[in-house]
């Protein structure tokens, strides 16, 4: 791409759609980095706080016991509020600093205003995801629907709450793609090219 201004891909997906492998391997193909749970671990450390209960809290605007504290549904805890500030801040600061990839913890929202942002949505369908986590990440049937179930509805809860949409709204998504149809290597080559001409396009 030769010498150009910097520019931010964000990704969103849904679980089993191999979002993750497709960012690295497309920030490989740029030559940018990428950046997904080294902002957790980032927050963690800055929070002073494990990294286990940050991911806990950050993907869920949690029911059922802070429901009651918050009986009038004045939002999430003051500890998941800070965990989204404080990883809006990192999210800020990289953007500022270089090109790269961000996936999913609302980055799409967070840079809405940043000149040269390409917003991603990975999809694919539930059978092709429930394969996924059957062979890739070796789950049983039963615990494939589930985690597919719970973790889509954690991202697009957390999404709603911080963002105010949710993560596939097409009307804040500038390509969504369906993974299952050109596998891994496929669907990179075909962002990648897309990402080339968007930027050939933008910076004109």
């Amino acid at each position: 791409m030769g010498e150009k201004a910097r520019y931010i891909v964000t990704i969103n997906r849904q679980f089993g759609s191999l979002g993750r492998p497709i960012a690295r391997m497309l920030s490989e193909r740029l030559g940018i980095n990428y950046y997904d749970r080294d902002i957790v671990d980032q927050t963690a450390k800055k929070m002073n706080m494990p990294v286990s209960e940050i991911s806990e809290l950050e993907e869920s605007a949690r029911t059922g016991f802070f429901s009651m504290k918050y009986p009038l549904g004045m939002g999430t805890t003051d500890v998941q509020d800070k965990i989204f500030k404080e990883q809006k801040m990192l999210i800020e600061n990289i953007a500022g600093k270089e090109s790269c990839i961000l996936v999913g913890r609302c980055a799409d929202a967070i840079l809405k205003d940043y000149p040269n942002l390409i917003r991603i949505f990975i999809y694919a369908p539930k059978k092709e995801r429930m394969k996924v986590c059957i062979k890739d990440f070796q789950m049983s049937e039963g615990e494939a629907k589930r985690m597919i179930l719970e973790v889509d509805k954690a991202r697009d809860r957390y999404h709603k709450q911080y963002a105010g949409y949710l993560p596939g709204d097409l009307n804040y998504v500038n390509l969504a793609v369906d993974s299952s149809f050109l596998g891994v290597e496929g669907t990179v080559d075909f962002l990648e090219s897309y990402i080339r001409k968007a930027l050939e396009k933008k910076t004109k």
